[in-house]
């Protein structure tokens, strides 16, 4: 059984059923808040579809980003690692908070062409989180400018902070990480050789913003779709509110608990709360399903690719050998 699981084309084939089986709950569910009075029934359809395309694009920015946290030699594919978000963001439906990073390093260190050690991938992901937050700084200090109460004004600085102290410590780590005190230690050797240099870290994080910046326009789009305002201050805070929620250690669900999150700060902005509750369970609907479909196409090209040149290869024509 071992030996039959390990098969890397199995592994395409399990992974890619487990993106579909997820992608058909995702379009029933879809389908159900469509005849019961889910919003998007109502929004632009080319809106919406933008906002799709922007998710897909924000996924391949975050994987590139993530993707520069490694070094060379240990570092996966951009395929691998964007496959690995959209499953997290599927297992989000249902899975509590802060299993999904378990989720990531299971796809990644299974995905085909990894050498990756779970060690290298749990440091990337901790490094990752903290560059999340960084690239929320931005967002947060407009949300925050935007506030109306002082409350919400206040929690938006405190993730504005912690974005900064965020990029302190992933700009440090590699010097604090080199330094001879550090290097005493096994443990502080393994970290000086797994760990970024500074110029990838810059890199990961400009990446990182631009894929938060995608999602915040994306959530930008939908407020225009369901004619809910074209405030782009509120499509930030609603993101802010959403990502921060799930720096939660544990929470009931990751998807529940970000889209009440978001329906929370919605409700604080003045948007009427069954408004606030059914835009924010479309906007995190169309998340899940956007991870989905990243799912399915990186499954169906890995797929393709080797089954591709196999039918080519069967379709050649045999050359029988001349006598001498």
């Amino acid at each position: 059984m071992s030996a039959t699981l390990s098969n890397r084309k199995l592994q395409i084939l399990l992974n890619g059923g487990v993106g579909a089986m997820l992608l058909a709950v995702s379009v029933y569910s879809t389908r159900h808040f469509v005849h019961t009075g889910w919003p998007l029934r109502h929004a632009d359809p080319l809106l919406v579809g933008a906002a799709a395309v922007l998710y897909l694009f924000a996924y391949a920015f975050k994987a590139w980003g993530w993707q520069r946290l490694f070094a060379e030699g240990d570092r996966p594919t951009a395929d691998a690692l964007a496959f690995a978000g959209g499953a997290a963001c599927v297992g989000g439906i249902a899975l509590p908070g802060r299993i999904d990073d378990a989720v990531r390093i299971a796809c990644v260190k299974r995905f085909p062409g990894t050498r990756a050690g779970l060690g290298t991938l749990g440091l990337s992901l901790l490094v990752l989180g903290m560059l999340d937050n960084a690239a929320l700084t931005p967002l947060a200090s407009v949300a925050a400018a935007d506030a109306h109460s002082w409350t919400v004004r206040l929690g938006f600085a405190v993730v504005a902070g912690a974005g900064v102290l965020a990029a302190v410590v992933v700009a440090l780590l590699p010097k604090m990480s080199g330094g001879r005190h550090v290097m005493r230690f096994r443990l502080g050797r393994w970290l000086s050789s797994h760990t970024h240099c500074t110029r990838d870290a810059w890199a990961a994080w400009l990446l990182v913003s631009v894929s938060w910046a995608l999602r915040g326009t994306a959530v930008f789009l939908l407020l225009n779709a369901l004619s809910m305002g074209n405030s782009f201050p509120l499509a930030l805070a609603f993101l802010c509110a959403s990502a921060a929620s799930a720096a939660l250690p544990i929470a009931p669900a990751g998807a529940a608990t970000q889209a009440g999150a978001g329906a929370a700060i919605l409700i604080a902005s003045g948007v009427h709360t069954t408004e606030a509750i059914a835009f924010s369970v479309a906007a995190q609907a169309l998340v899940i399903v956007t991870g989905a479909a990243v799912v399915l196409l990186i499954a169906a090209w890995h797929v393709a690719l080797r089954v591709g040149p196999r039918r080519r290869r069967a379709d050649a024509p045999r050359v029988a050998d001349e006598p001498a």
